[in-house]
């Protein structure tokens, strides 16, 4: 057993499928903004798991009601009441102003339910060749319905054909969702409040407010992925909130959880009617465990004031780097809303590919999307965190 314990098993040929290509370096313990790995090196965490663990890693309160909840009951089923489903339920409603909710297990699977209500809206209307309209270079999942909507062809590459119903029109561009008013297969509009994957892409001020108005004019569902954005990330609890507005369909995973795998779709108004027993369900789908502990993310985020710290650090992260980085002739521009940060870089002047294998070697955990970093740290982070965290960024850049 002893001599088991210590084999390297990079000798080994992993059984796991190869649809990832994970960095050599395995993780054992975290805390706050830090990970730690199997030698004890500290790495800051600059992407909190790609927008995870927003309140950090091993948060005491998070960690207190995983091992409370999990004492008492881990899964029932939703043919029974779920009694902090309901609790979860009547708050996340009450923050978003919507009507209903419907819990997932992820992202992809919130969007997924939020594609089917758009089918049975347009069904409703006697639509039968429904059209939603999505955003070229959005990200809204894998499963064949969500990498249909997405915008992106690298992660839609082989698996055609796809879902026929998805239009892609460009982001940011209010002209191009305006053209289809007087088609009348259109059904919906679905679109990040900023776009993640695609490595921070923030649109003007008012484009979400205009995409309302015309959703409104043509009784169009306003459907707003936050899965990334969403909770608390952009300074706001929920992203679209900064543009005062409300959409029709809402929705969240990733940070719900702080690491445990829930998501949500929240509807409003008719959309909040169209999911009927029988037409959509999930085995594991707010249980108890998720959704007490989602209820315990949220009490972190009144108790400490989390989106406080969001905008200061905000603030601090933009002055700094402004001061200290923008100067430097491989940085084209700085895109931040929140703790959503990317650094757009010149590609003629580095290599960008080679950058996250050279911060990982610098015990800094970032992404890289096409030639601009994105990173998406903790919302705990601290001033002193930032301090280490900007100089690490002017050493990668650098070298």
């Amino acid at each position: 057993m002893g001599l088991f314990l210590f084999i390297n098993w990079n000798f080994f040929m992993s059984n796991l499928m190869s649809n990832y290509y994970p960095l050599e370096v395995t993780f054992v313990k975290g805390s706050g903004c830090w990970l730690t790995d199997t030698s004890g090196y500290e790495y800051l965490d600059a992407l909190s798991g790609i927008g995870v663990v927003n309140l950090g890693h091993s948060h005491p309160a998070i960690t207190k009601s995983i091992v409370n909840q999990s004492k008492k009951l881990l899964h029932t089923s939703n043919v029974y009441r779920i009694a902090n489903q309901e609790k979860l339920a009547t708050r996340l409603c009450h923050l978003a102003n919507m009507d209903k909710a419907f819990f997932s297990n992820s992202g992809a699977e919130a969007n997924e339910a939020a594609i089917k209500i758009a089918r049975l809206y347009a069904r409703s209307k006697n639509i039968h060749n429904p059209i939603v309209l999505t955003a070229n270079k959005g990200f809204h999942g894998r499963t064949m319905a969500t990498l249909s909507a997405t915008g992106q062809s690298k992660v839609q590459e082989g698996f055609a054909p796809l879902m026929s119903e998805f239009v892609h029109v460009d982001f940011d561009d209010i002209d191009a969702i305006n053209k289809y008013s007087k088609n009348k297969d259109v059904v919906a509009v679905m679109l990040e409040p900023v776009q993640g994957e695609a490595g921070v892409i923030i649109p003007q001020s008012d484009y979400l407010n205009k995409v309302q108005i015309l959703c409104e004019q043509n009784e169009w569902l306003y459907i707003l992925d936050e899965v990334q954005a969403g909770m608390g990330r952009t300074g706001r609890l929920f992203a679209h909130q900064h543009n005062k507005i409300t959409p029709d369909i809402l929705c969240l995973a990733k940070g719900l959880g702080n690491g445990v795998p829930i998501g949500a779709c929240l509807a409003k108004g008719k959309a909040a009617e169209m999911l009927t027993p029988g037409t959509h369900g999930s085995t594991f789908g707010g249980n108890p465990l998720v959704t007490g502990v989602a209820s315990s993310v949220l009490d972190v985020f009144e108790n400490d004031l989390i989106l406080d710290n969001v905008m200061k650090m905000s603030q601090y992260f933009e002055s700094e780097f402004k001061s200290k980085i923008m100067s430097y002739s491989v940085v084209k521009e700085l895109r931040i809303k929140g703790l959503m940060i990317g650094i757009g870089l010149d590609e003629n002047i580095i290599d960008c590919s080679k950058l996250t294998q050279k911060a990982l070697e610098d015990k800094l955990l970032i992404n890289i999307t096409g030639n601009s970093i994105r990173m998406l740290p903790p919302l705990i982070i601290s001033k002193k965190e930032i301090d280490i965290l900007i100089k690490k960024i002017i050493k990668l850049i650098t070298i």
